[in-house]
């Protein structure tokens, strides 16, 4: 049954631009992409759309267009702000504004510059408690008023359904923050074609943190009863209502879609792997090359930050990395800080190697920690010195080899340089261990992190061949104490390491893959299934998969264990031949063979001849059942399978869409 259109929705059509007379011709279809996380960093999902842009940008051209939220520091750093080249959507602009809600326009600065628009959510808060109302009207959802994003994404959605009037017009949505936006264009009867993308299940990520046995037992939730005793109810309703609203169900994995199956109740329709732009190089050393740069360095802030304690070799140094959100649990970090404190012991036993092990996860902080800092000053006068004695030596030996006579090595230094050699060896000692952390934690007796090194004991010490360094913040060339980007810091590692329990995909290992850096996943993240589908020995090809379906946790830390063991017992030789070999899977992440492999569509012909006048077809909400969508639904259904193609591969359809809209 076809629901009625919300009173204040319908009190806006008034000032909304007429669409019906500027018509766009149907070369001008349009594509909008909404997230949350456009322009605006906080996980895998800007990654996403990140790494897409271009080619759908090079498809659709200026038709492509991207939606968020707008926030003052991404726009002045990460926008170009223009005015929009296509009259209708600046009408559009224009009227929001003339109605007091602030609307941003540009080119995102990312490859393939592609267009934003970016709404300001703080100025259009006089209106929420009216959005509100008509959420509930609409489907009977409520939002609570302390719940900030949920709220802001209701205010997004309520700016979107309102944006986006016309025909002709495909909308992707991303994740439930966009999915008012979804709910309420479905609502208002918008005649456009709808795609929803879950990335990972909202209900599913909080079971998983709370240590529950998840996989096994995904028939066995009351999925209600979860969602209330966890306070998320509300959200997991819009998420599940833009689902069941959408044309067409999107998820990343297979082992997502089957979690969706059972969270959401509706199988996706299509499964679509994420991909990444790969950048081939022209010679196999050059992607070595910049190995070895970063490794350098790394190599220079580990000086630092263990000055005094340096007594390792780092010819002989290993370093892992860790990666992504701050979830312990769910990211496998209990998991890897006990395999690290039994690979210690291992180490300590059987090897001279030292492994260095970073951990990059954002976290509540108020600045760097004064230790760390003074180390990486310590190192820099060190070098100061170093330089500075070192080009007083080579004068005076020169001079020397000049004469014809070999210098004498105790008199070409003189005692105001031993003197200055003695001060920074002094300035050296430390009478404390190198901190694990490079900042101040503002919940330090807390953390997790902190709690677990502190049960098993790895604080730095001159005996632990494991060292472990986290670093509570995302990773930027302009940071005083560790200047790198996150793609540098990548590739100067040795080995990434994800032993995530719910990773519905699994950015990290994929773009150490195109970086030739190995990595372990496991058997329940997208990425990992992934590979074991497509790679016959993944381990060969430095992608180690652990099991964490089918074993128990010790056993599952056992053998994380000894992937590393393994690998640390790897010469120089035998790890560049494994980068190579890692390299050579990136062609399996690029999005251009991703779109071959995953992307369902029917054919062109069979296509136009079943669909063709069939635009002005009655518009339904979909219900619970699949049964119940229209036939305009099952149109669209097909639409979308079509532009995933089109975005994915990049082949010509505008010849389709002309046929259907004539």
């Amino acid at each position: 049954m076809p629901l009625s259109r919300s009173l204040s929705m319908t009190s806006l059509s008034g000032v909304l631009p007429s669409w019906e007379d500027d018509e766009l011709p149907v070369e001008d279809l349009l594509l909008f992409e909404v997230a949350w996380e456009v322009t605006n960093k906080v996980g895998g999902i800007y990654t996403v759309i990140q790494t897409k842009a271009k080619i759908t940008a090079d498809e659709w051209g200026e038709n492509y267009y991207m939606i968020g939220p707008y926030f003052e520091q991404n726009f002045q750093t990460q926008v170009e702000a223009c005015e929009p080249p296509n009259p209708t959507i600046r009408k559009a602009m224009n009227t929001l504004i003339e109605n007091g809600c602030q609307v941003h326009f540009g080119h995102w600065l990312i490859e393939g510059s592609p267009y934003v628009i970016l709404f300001d959510i703080a100025s259009a808060a006089w209106n929420l408690e009216r959005w509100k109302g008509d959420l509930w009207q609409t489907c009977n959802i409520g939002l609570p008023y302390h719940d900030r994003e949920a709220n802001d994404s209701l205010i997004l959605g309520s700016l979107i359904a309102w944006f986006v009037n016309k025909p002709n017009v495909i909308c992707h949505f991303h994740e439930w923050q966009a999915g008012p936006g979804l709910i309420l264009s479905r609502s208002r009867k918008i005649p456009m074609a709808t795609v929803f993308t879950t990335h990972a299940t909202l209900l599913g990520r909080y079971l998983c943190a709370g240590n529950t046995d998840f996989y096994n037992n995904l028939g066995r939730f009351n999925i209600d009863k979860e969602a209330g005793e966890r306070q998320i109810y509300h959200r997991y309703c819009l998420e599940r209502a833009a689902v069941h609203c959408a044309h067409v169900f999107t998820t990343v994995s297979e082992i997502t879609a089957v979690e969706a199956s059972h969270m959401l109740h509706r199988r996706p329709d299509v499964v679509t792997p994420n991909g990444l732009n790969v950048k081939k190089f022209s010679a196999m050393h050059e992607f070595q090359n910049l190995h070895s740069t970063s490794k350098a360095r790394i190599q220079e802030f580990v000086r630092g930050h263990f000055y005094g304690h340096l007594d390792f070799n780092l010819e002989k140094t290993l370093f892992f990395f860790i990666a992504g959100r701050y979830e312990f649990s769910n990211k496998g970090a209990d998991i890897f800080l006990e395999s690290l404190s039994r690979l210690n012991y291992m180490l300590r036993v059987r090897n001279d190697v030292t492994v260095v092990v970073f951990f990059i996860m954002p976290a509540e902080t108020n600045n760097f920690n004064v230790e760390s800092l003074k180390g990486q000053a310590v190192r820099k006068q060190l070098w100061d010195t170093a330089h500075t004695v070192k080009e007083k030596f080579g004068k005076k030996l020169y001079d020397a080899l000049l004469k014809g006579t070999i210098p004498d090595m105790n008199s070409i230094l003189d005692r105001d340089d031993f003197t200055i050699m003695k001060r920074a060896i002094y300035a050296t000692q430390r009478h404390s261990l190198p901190p694990v952390t490079t900042h101040n934690m503002l919940k330090d007796s807390t953390d997790p992190i902190l709690s677990n090194i502190r049960r098993i004991g790895l604080f730095n010490a001159r005996s632990d061949r494991v060292k472990i360094i986290f670093h509570p913040e995302f990773l930027s060339s302009t940071s005083p104490l560790l200047p790198m980007d996150y793609e540098d810091f990548v590739r100067g590692c040795h080995l990434g390491v994800f032993p995530s329990y719910y990773e519905p995909w699994g950015y990290t290992p994929g773009e150490c893959t195109v970086m030739g850096i190995p990595s372990v996943t496991t058997n329940l993240s997208g990425f990992g299934c992934f590979m074991e589908e497509h790679v016959s020995d993944p381990a060969a090809y430095g992608i180690y998969v652990m099991d964490r379906r089918f074993r128990s946790a010790d056993d599952s830390c056992n053998q994380l264990t000894q992937f590393m063991f393994s690998f640390c017992q790897q010469s120089r030789r035998q790890r560049i031949i494994q980068r190579n070999r890692t390299e050579r899977l990136s062609d399996l992440l690029d999005w251009r063979y991703l779109g071959r492999v995953c992307v369902s569509a029917v054919p062109a012909i069979h296509f136009i001849s079943l669909m063709r006048g069939r635009v002005h077809s009655p518009f339904y909400i979909c219900s619970s059942s699949s049964d119940s969508m229209t036939i305009f639904d099952t149109w669209f259904s097909h639409f979308i399978q079509i532009y995933f193609l089109k975005v994915t591969i990049a082949f010509n359809f505008k010849y389709i869409y002309k046929n259907i809209f004539t």
